[in-house]
């Protein structure tokens, strides 16, 4: 009998990770070499596996300065219109593998290392996570840049370069520990500084109106440092630009007033303005209304449009060399994209650069203006929309509150003129909300100041023109849109799953070909029945399971079943997306396993993942819940390996790209029109697992591509939620007359799952059976019953992965290609292009 083939061995013959040439391979050999010597100081010779890593990382980093030089020239001749995309999150996670997979050098790399006798996934390892994101918003900006860079958009990404990032999640005795995130520790081989760049950013003093313009004087000052990141497309020689500021302390920072403490205390003093790009808050889905965070938001707004002006004036046309001067034309060759409200400041920045600075009237400005912000909403929660203090402002950006009242008057001045005497539509749609505390409500900012505004999933768009900006959407529906979400197929295919990347390849295309174009994916449908493909897809998916199986033996010590059903829910920990609803199941599951334990029960691990923003108490609490349940299950030897719930701790995009692609059910069961579109929904569809969901965010529009029929969907739908809206919801109906929840809820109130602290999820209890806004029992019955469903299919191995099939089949739509595409054509007035350039080592 043969011998298995080793990792290296597999991987070897697959042919999406590239041809790995000998001159090649020849030529990485020696440049890592060369690299490990120079890392290595004097006195030591002996290198670390650290060493290796940063050889490696420089070794591949030299394939992309001359790609990425060559780019930026390219794209000053040409003088296209430019993107830029400005968040304040870019979740990116490793870089290594994903740059060889882009520059297709995944094999030369591979063969190099095993030829020096060396593991790549050892050295893939020491890598650390960029996690400058908390969730959906700052990945979704990571894929975007994949894909503009992909489709040859003269784009940059534009942020802030934390020193610390999301923190890293230990569960201690089933609670949730933060540790912060010390991601530069050891350096970043990807960054590079770019002092030259160097940025003033002005905040407190005060405003001046003088005859000939207005001056905001005595500001203090912090400057903001760049660091470039490459960002290369998929095998096209393109090599895009991410730009993160870092906050310096200027030289004279407090050094002029000696009443500080001193000439010691002024140089410490330092910290506070350099705290501004210290650490990212760890927020999802909810508005904190710090200081600090309005300074982070400032920060990059006012660095980058320094930067961008730059840009625009140097840029030549075509071959003149006169230089720009007229800003009129800045949304001919600038398009700015505002990923959420968090940058809503670049509005009234461009305002103050243009009116107090470039001098031009009102009216052209906000003209300029208007036509070169869009905004992109991303959730519709009310405890998430940011609404600033108005004497926070005051103190910190005075003259942006005076412009900020400016496009109000005249904002309302048009309403007036649309709606007379209708005050109340007014007070609706004013950027300043009067009750209580006046505060600045940033998405009506966003709305005014932007000429398309865009939802991340069909349902999502249509919420928000129907409910939340109704009045705005009644006054401007032309600049309503709809953007759905997508992932990169890069990352999310072709790296973290090449087993799959290749079955596929062998099927109907060449990777290039699908890769790039996701929309082919549709031809697996002509191989539904066909039993090959149907063996080789149930196979990548039990060896990627395996392989998962052990990765969770080496972190947790825990032994499971690699022929259960893993159903895994990863996302961050929140109310609405209801990891509460699949406690109730896994509790209803175990109680069944007791009652009937000679069944033939469809095994199943139960893997739940994700962060909860450290000051969210229910939060908090779910994620101790989840791991009582998993000490009483797990125990439970009537259950056996029946039954296994895991917390996967630590749950970012690194462990993402382990989980994905072994699980067999990914659960998306928000309530209906909470979820603005999901993006893990969207991965695991692609990585061969069916859904278990509501009709919520983006399930619908999965729903509709795959085919209802191959979706396990299930509970209330927007509609449904309403009428429970309108006639009330009471937790408690369902609570009587539902007596397996009944029993789930007396389990969890008296102590079942805590019998040292009888009551230690009272506050939980409390809130399901009186005030869950997020309507949990609701759908409890229905989730039960679907969960049935897919036990029963699981045990027909062929009938599962049939469906499975046609799942990956509808995956198409769902790349971030086609979502930056409809951006580039509907928003930016860009027309993306598959053109390769040429590159360095070619002749021009």
């Amino acid at each position: 009998m043969s011998k298995p083939l080793t990792d290296q061995e597999k991987r070897k013959q697959i042919s999406v990770r590239g041809l790995a040439g000998v001159e090649n391979v020849a030529d990485l050999k020696t440049n890592f070499n060369r690299h490990l010597h120079f890392t290595l100081v004097k006195d030591r010779n002996v290198a670390t596996k650290r060493d290796y890593y940063f050889a490696l990382a420089h070794t591949v980093r030299d394939h992309l300065v001359g790609r990425w030089i060559r780019t930026q020239q390219h794209y000053y001749e040409k003088d296209p219109k430019r993107v830029y995309y400005l968040s304040l999150e870019f979740y990116m996670g490793r870089t290594l593998q994903n740059t060889m997979v882009n520059l297709a050098l995944e094999n030369a790399c591979d063969e190099a290392i095993y030829q020096l006798g060396l593991d790549m996934e050892e050295l893939q390892d020491m890598e650390e996570d960029a996690g400058l994101g908390n969730g959906g918003l700052g990945r979704l900006a990571a894929c975007f840049l994949d894909s503009m860079a992909t489709l040859g958009l003269a784009a940059y990404g534009y942020g802030i370069r934390y020193e610390f990032g999301i923190f890293n999640q230990k569960i201690v005795n089933g609670w949730q520990a933060e540790e912060a995130d010390d991601w530069l520790r050891y350096g970043n081989p990807w960054e590079k500084a770019r002092p030259e760049y160097m940025r003033p950013v002005h905040f407190y003093g005060r405003v001046e109106h003088h005859p000939d313009g207005v001056k905001w004087v005595d500001t203090q000052v912090v400057l903001a440092l760049p660091y470039d990141t490459p960002v290369p497309g998929y095998r096209n020689n393109i090599v895009n630009t991410m730009r993160l500021w870092s906050a310096k302390a200027p030289c004279e920072f407090h050094l002029k007033d000696f009443n500080v403490g001193g000439y010691i205390q002024a140089v410490l003093d330092k910290n506070l303005a350099e705290n501004i790009s210290r650490v990212l808050y760890p927020n999802d889905n909810f508005f904190e209304g710090k200081e600090l965070r309005l300074k982070q938001e400032y920060f990059v707004v006012a660095a980058t449009l320094q930067d961008i002006i730059r840009r625009f004036k140097a840029s030549k046309f075509g071959s003149t060399e006169v230089v720009r001067m007229d800003l009129t034309t800045l949304p001919d060759k600038v398009a700015i994209q505002l990923n959420d409200t968090h940058p809503a400041m670049a509005i009234p920045e461009l305002m103050r650069i243009l009116v107090d600075d470039e001098k031009l009237s009102w009216d052209t400005a906000w003209d300029i203006t208007v036509r070169t912000c869009a905004y992109t909403n991303h959730t519709v929660l009310p405890e998430a929309l940011e609404r600033w203090p108005i004497d926070l402002f005051q103190n910190l950006l005075p003259r942006h509150l005076e412009i900020i009242y400016e496009i109000n008057r005249r904002h309302l001045e048009r309403i007036t003129a649309l709606y007379p005497g209708d005050y109340d539509r007014l007070r609706r749609m004013s950027l300043i909300e009067e009750c209580g505390q006046k505060k600045i409500n940033m998405a009506h900012l966003c709305i005014v100041g932007s000429h398309a505004v865009n939802g991340v999933a069909q349902i999502h768009s249509d919420i928000i023109k129907d409910t939340v900006f109704k009045d705005f959407y009644e006054v401007d529906p032309q600049k309503f849109q709809n953007k759905t979400n997508g992932i990169t197929p890069r990352r999310w295919l072709v790296m973290c799953n090449p087993g799959l990347a290749e079955v596929i390849a062998e099927k109907h295309c060449a990777i290039e070909d699908y890769i790039r174009d996701l929309s082919q994916l549709k031809n697996l449908l002509k191989f539904v029945d066909d039993d090959a493909l149907i063996r080789d897809i149930a196979k990548v998916k039990q060896e990627n399971k395996l392989k998962f199986a052990v990765h969770l033996e080496e972190q947790y010590k825990v032994k499971i079943n690699p022929n259960s059903m893993f159903d895994v829910q990863v996302k961050r920990i929140h109310e609405y997306k209801r990891q509460l609803l699949n406690c109730l199941h896994i509790i209803t599951l175990y109680n069944r396993i007791k009652k009937e334990p000679n069944k033939a029960w469809t095994p199943r691990t139960i893997m739940i993942g994700g962060k909860a923003a450290p000051g969210y108490h229910t939060a908090k609490m779910i994620i101790k819940l989840i791991t009582a349940i998993g000490e009483v299950v797990n125990n439970d030897s009537v259950v056996g390996d029946r039954l296994k719930v895991i917390y996967l701790e630590n749950y970012r995009v690194t462990l993402a790209e382990k989980v994905i692609p072994a699980s067999d059910l990914s659960e998306q069961i928000s309530t209906a029109g909470t979820e603005a579109s999901g993006t893990g929904n969207m991965k695991f569809m692609l990585n061969g697992a069916l859904t278990i969901g509501t009709m919520d965010g983006a399930n619908v529009e999965m729903a509709e591509e795959a085919g209802e029929e191959n979706l396990f969907i299930f509970g209330m739908r927007v509609k449904d939620v309403e009428a429970l809206d309108q006639k009330g919801y009471d937790a408690m109906e369902y609570y009587n007359r539902i007596p397996e929840l009944k029993q789930v809820m007396d389990q969890i109130s008296g102590g079942f799952f805590s019998p040292g602290e009888p009551d230690l999820f009272k506050d939980i209890v409390k809130m399901l059976m009186h005030h869950d806004r997020f309507k949990v029992f609701a759908d409890y019955e229905d989730y039960i019953k679907c969960q049935e469903k897919v036990s029963a299919l699981y045990k027909n191995t062929k009938e599962w992965t049939k469906m499975v099939i046609h799942n990956i089949a509808g995956c198409g739509k769902f790349s971030s290609d086609r979502t930056i595409a409809q951006y580039a054509r509907e928003i930016w007035g860009m027309e993306p292009s598959l053109e390769k350039i040429a590159a360095p080592d070619d002749p021009r």
